[in-house]
């Protein structure tokens, strides 16, 4: 095939460009993620409130009355956890992931009624929307039970239309060469690296928690306008036009088309039909979703394997492990942050970042499922480090250097096989089918999300 005339990625602008849509995908949740703290100190501290108020009242109301049941000392209970906070993240993790399972599985199926365009800015303006929400209502004074669903239907949205702007930018990235699936899920990678960082920095300069998670949620915001503005200029680039055309026209029309365009030509009604040769692909309506599934179920079981994993022990057991160095205080507050977060986040991305110089084993190639298969092997390793509490299994790696190995091994496989599963989905089929394939190969990472937030509850039973 003569590929004279194709365009180059000048600057590495289209790359740069879906790096930044990768980011501007999972920052916004990342950051909401690291708010978790804010939002449940301000659910603990609004029951405080209500109870003071509740018991000054009684109070009053018995010293008036002589009534001897009244607490007439005026003391207020104690501050502690309340039912809401307790609750927080597990009603959390399921507002979150039953929704991202939802809308994927949707996305996959209705991507080709309703237009791109329509679907990923659509889907970035009400994220955008929430956090500005969510910003405001920092400053607003509100009750527990009103703050807390109002919080639940801020993370359903959130998921709702991350999962279908994350189902577009996959099946949008399967148009273009494998490689660039690659800076999608290295600015997601990016993400997570950038909320570690934020959470540490809070810990450092003792800021109130209020602070930090409005400073959260007005950077997300920036993110988001700045995401926008990248997919606007996406379609001026010849480089994006051009792959966007093959994907309609199919890969000989379009060389054949460049190739009169060249000398001058205008493809007239009898050169159209000469067009038509043996190797274009005749563009459909409609595809398939089983026979492409045919064609990418094992990269699409692998990535669902991958993250099912990953989420299964991260991070509801690996938070949990606890410093053997009891004689610092100070390592004892960084390293959860350290050693769980920011470890994970960083070689999460190391291994999402190298698929784009090295992209092997290759996408027929059985090292590829044998790998994937392989990191369950992490599941009774990090089991049998410093988890606590914990009844049944014995702590086989209590030294926290054996923890942070495992981890940086578990986080640097997972952004690796997850993202060479990712870029090799798309490509398994015909370019007129890319488009639907990464948004099949989405539905199953979100898949394994929802099935590893399952199974977090077992993995942390069994400790």
């Amino acid at each position: 095939m003569t590929t004279s005339h194709q365009p180059q990625d000048r600057y590495r602008a289209v790359w740069l460009i879906f790096f930044m849509l990768g980011l501007g995908t999972l920052l916004p949740w990342n950051f909401f993620m690291t708010a978790t703290l804010y939002f449940t100190n301000r659910l603990d501290k609004s029951q405080n409130m209500t109870l003071a108020a509740t018991t000054t009242t009684t109070t009053t109301t018995a010293a008036a009355t002589d009534n001897p049941i009244g607490n007439v000392s005026g003391t207020t209970p104690p501050p502690g956890r309340n039912a809401l906070s307790g609750i927080f993240n597990n009603v959390m993790t399921l507002c979150a992931m039953l929704p991202l399972l939802l809308f994927t599985c949707l996305n996959s199926f209705l991507h080709q009624r309703v237009s791109q365009s329509v679907r990923i800015l659509s889907s970035l303006f009400a994220i955008l929307l929430v956090f500005l929400v969510t910003a405001v209502l920092v400053k607003v004074p509100m009750d527990a039970l009103p703050f807390f669903v109002i919080t639940m239907v801020k993370i359903m949205l959130i998921n709702s239309f991350g999962a279908i702007l994350q189902g577009s930018l996959f099946g949008l990235a399967g148009l273009l060469p494998a490689s660039y699936t690659a800076p999608i899920m290295s600015g997601q990678g990016l993400a997570g690296l950038f909320a570690s960082v934020a959470m540490i920095c809070a810990i450092a300069t003792g800021s109130e928690l209020a602070e930090s998670a409005f400073g959260y949620f007005i950077t997300a915001c920036v993110v988001i306008v700045l995401t926008i503005i990248c997919y606007l200029a996406l379609p001026r680039l010849e480089f994006y036009r051009y792959y966007q055309q093959l994907q309609l026209e199919g890969p000989g029309e379009q060389e054949t088309k460049l190739d009169l365009i060249s000398k001058g030509e205008q493809p007239g009604p009898g050169k159209e039909a000469r067009v038509s040769a043996p190797n274009s692909h005749p563009v459909t309506k409609s595809h398939s979703v089983l026979a492409i599934l045919r064609q990418i179920s094992v990269l699409a079981f692998s990535v669902c394997f991958i993250f099912t994993i990953t989420i299964g022990m991260f991070p509801a057991v690996a938070a949990e492990v606890r410093s053997s160095l009891t004689d610092s205080h100070t390592w004892k507050n960084y390293f959860i942050p350290v050693s769980c977060f920011l470890i994970f986040n960083v070689f999460d991305w190391l291994g999402r970042s190298l698929t784009a110089v090295c992209m092997w084993p290759g996408k027929d190639s059985l090292w590829l499922p044998g790998l994937v298969l392989a990191r369950v092997a992490f599941v009774p390793l990090l089991l049998l480090c410093n988890v606590q509490p914990r009844r049944y299994l014995p702590v086989v790696f209590e030294h926290d250097a054996w923890f942070i190995f495992f981890m940086a091994a578990f986080a640097f496989s997972n952004g690796y096989l997850a993202s060479l599963c990712m870029c090799f989905g798309p490509k398994k089929v015909k370019p007129t089918e890319a488009e639907t394939a990464g948004a099949i190969m989405a539905f199953f990472l979100s898949l394994g999300l929802a099935l590893g937030a399952v199974f977090s509850f077992l993995f942390r039973a069994i400790v």
